[in-house]
């Protein structure tokens, strides 16, 4: 069964930094690319990162390159998302997510190519 769970979110300054991870059981991590999205209230669920299964490939949002970084550990099934200079705009729930197909990396920025997903990590920036 796959699981995916998200840690590390918390109450942050403006121009912090936050280190997010992701513990993956229930299939081979290192076969699989990986996602992070985030959902503020209100608004549409927007792609954050994503790490090709050997972490030699990512893909960044728009709002968040340049800032975020993701990394995985392979063979501590970990993912994270590093995240500096924080702003406002940054404040949402933050979720990783997982395809069905290993050894994919096309199309990681859309939401439709993720299949299982955590329950998220509450990331608040203060102004």
């Amino acid at each position: 069964q796959v699981q995916l769970v998200e840690s590390g979110g918390g109450l942050v300054q403006a121009g912090d930094s936050l280190t997010l991870s992701c513990a993956a059981s229930g299939f081979d991590f290192s076969t699989y690319t990986l996602g992070w999205f985030r959902q503020a209230p209100g608004k549409e669920r927007e792609f954050v990162a994503s790490s090709g299964w050997d972490g030699d490939n990512a893909y960044y949002g728009d709002a968040v390159m340049h800032r975020f970084t993701v990394s995985r550990d392979n063979a501590k099934y970990m993912m994270y998302l590093h995240m500096n200079n924080l702003r406002a705009e940054d404040t949402a729930t933050y979720y990783c997510a997982a395809p069905r197909l290993a050894r994919v990396f096309t199309r990681s920025c859309r939401d439709a190519f993720y299949d299982y997903w955590g329950q998220g990590t509450q990331v608040t920036v203060s102004s």
